[in-house]
C-alpha cells in the first residue's frame, strides 16, 4: 500500500483496529437480521476467480431467505452489475486503498455496516488485509467467517488483533494452491457441501473468434515482458498470419503501446488501449481467436469466456493464479522458465535496475512464446 499521509493513516489505523470491539459490545443488545454480507474488495482477476460462487451462495439452503449484499471494489463495478446483479440484493463499491488515508471514510463506512445488522459476514480472501478485516469487524455480525490466511498483505502485529474480529477462521489445506480452488474450499466449508465447478465462467453471446488481442501490460511494471520481445513477436505474427491484431490495456501501458505502434508499419495494430470499458474488454476477449498477455486480469477473463490464451508468467505466485490446474478446461497456456526462487511472493532476491522486469520474466524467451503462438495461427 502507498501511504501518502502518515498522520491520516495512523487515525485510519486506529479506527480500523480499535472500533470493531466497541461495535461488537454494542451488538450484544440487538438481534441480527437475516442478512449476509460478502466482502470481496481485491482486484479484477481475483473477482473473476470468485464471482461464480455468488450464484451458488444465493441458491443455497444455508442462506435461503437472506438478504445478500456484496461489498466490492470499484474496479469491477460495471462487470458485477452486468453479470451478477441477480445474485445479490445490494452492491456497495469503494476503493479500499482510500481507507488507509481517509479516516472519515473509514468511520462513515463503519457506521453504515454496523447499522445493516448482518447475521453473517463472509470474507473469503486468503491473503487478508487489515482494511478487509476491519470491514468485517465493523459489522459486529453474529458470524464473521474468514481464512486463517497468511501475512503477505497484513503485518503480523495487526493480524494478531484482527484475528479476533472473526468468529470462524478456516485453515487452508496445504495441497490447495490455486486461487479459485481456495475460494471453492471456503464456500464448501460455509455451505457444508461439495461444489461441482472447477474454474471461472462468464457467459457471453455471439462469439466470432476473430483476430488476436495482445496485452503488453500488467498491474506491476516489473511483471511485464519486455516491450522489445512483444515487438519481435508481433512481427513474427504479421509474417505468418493475416488475422487482425488489436492491442489493449489501460492508460498506464501507453508508453509500451506507443512504442509498438511506432515501431511497426502503419495499420499493423488496432489500438484499443485505454479505450474500452471492462465490459467491452470482456466482449473483445470473448470474440477473439487468441489472447497473448502477461499474467493479468485478461488471462482470467480469457479462461472464463473460453478464449485460447498464452500467458507470459513469472514465479512470484506460481501456481496460485497461474498456471491453472489441468482439470480446468480452456486453461491459458503459460510460458515460463522455472527458477529455484519461484514462489517468492514477488519479494525478489535479485538486484533489479529501475524499470527492468523481474528476472523470472526476462528469462522467458521469444522463441518459447512463439512456439506456442504458432499452434493457434
Amino acid at each position: 500500500m502507498d501511504i501518502k499521509n502518515r498522520n491520516l493513516f495512523r487515525i485510519s489505523r486506529f479506527i480500523i483496529l480499535r472500533l470493531p470491539p466497541v461495535l461488537k459490545f454494542l451488538a450484544l443488545y440487538r438481534e441480527p437480521e437475516r442478512r449476509l454480507l460478502i466482502i470481496k474488495t481485491d482486484a479484477i482477476g481475483d473477482y473473476i476467480l470468485f464471482r461464480n460462487f455468488f450464484e451458488i451462495i444465493a441458491a443455497s439452503e444455508t442462506f435461503k431467505g437472506y438478504q445478500i449484499d456484496v461489498l466490492g471494489n470499484t474496479l469491477w463495478r460495471d462487470m458485477a452489475l452486468k453479470y451478477d446483479r441477480k445474485f445479490a440484493d445490494e452492491f456497495f463499491f469503494f476503493n479500499p486503498d482510500d481507507l488507509y488515508s481517509s479516516p472519515l471514510k473509514a468511520f462513515k463506512l463503519s457506521i453504515k455496516l454496523f447499522w445493516k445488522n448482518y447475521d453473517t459476514v463472509l470474507q473469503p480472501a486468503f491473503s487478508r488485509t487489515f482494511v478487509n478485516d476491519g470491514l468485517a469487524g465493523f459489522t459486529a455480525a453474529k458470524n464473521v467467517i474468514g481464512f486463517v490466511g497468511d501475512t503477505e498483505r497484513i503485518d503480523a502485529r495487526y493480524k494478531l488483533i484482527t484475528d479476533k474480529f472473526y468468529t470462524s477462521l478456516f485453515a487452508l489445506p496445504q495441497n490447495i494452491v490455486f486461487e479459485f480452488n481456495r475460494s471453492k474450499f471456503f464456500v464448501e466449508q460455509v455451505l457444508l457441501r461439495p461444489i461441482a465447478i472447477d474454474g471461472p465462467f462468464i457467459a457471453i453471446e455471439n462469439k466470432s473468434r476473430n483476430g488476436l488481442v495482445i496485452f503488453p501490460g500488467a498491474g506491476v511494471g516489473k511483471r511485464r515482458w519486455e516491450k522489445e520481445k512483444f515487438l519481435d513477436l508481433i512481427k513474427l505474427i504479421l509474417l505468418h498470419s493475416k488475422a487482425p491484431i488489436s492491442i489493449a490495456g489501460g492508460l498506464e501501458e501507453m508508453e509500451t503501446v506507443n512504442y509498438l505502434i511506432n515501431s511497426l508499419p502503419a495499420g499493423s495494430l488496432c489500438n484499443l488501449a485505454g479505450k474500452t470499458t471492462l465490459n467491452e474488454l470482456i466482449e473483445l476477449i470473448g470474440n477473439a481467436a487468441l489472447i497473448i498477455s502477461n499474467e493479468t486480469s485478461a488471462i482470467h477473463i480469457a479462461a472464463a469466456v473460453e478464449t485460447p490464451a498464452i500467458c507470459v508468467l513469472g514465479g512470484g505466485h506460481f501456481g496460485r493464479f497461474a498456471p491453472y490446474p489441468v482439470a480446468v478446461e480452456d486453461a491459458p497456456v503459460c510460458v515460463y522458465e522455472q527458477m529455484d526462487c519461484y514462489n517468492c511472493n514477488w519479494n525478489c532476491i535479485y538486484q533489479i535496475k529501475e524499470g527492468d522486469p523481474f528476472p523470472c520474466i526476462t528469462a522467458v524467451t521469444l522463441e518459447k512464446v512463439w512456439a506456442d503462438v504458432q499452434q493457434y495461427l
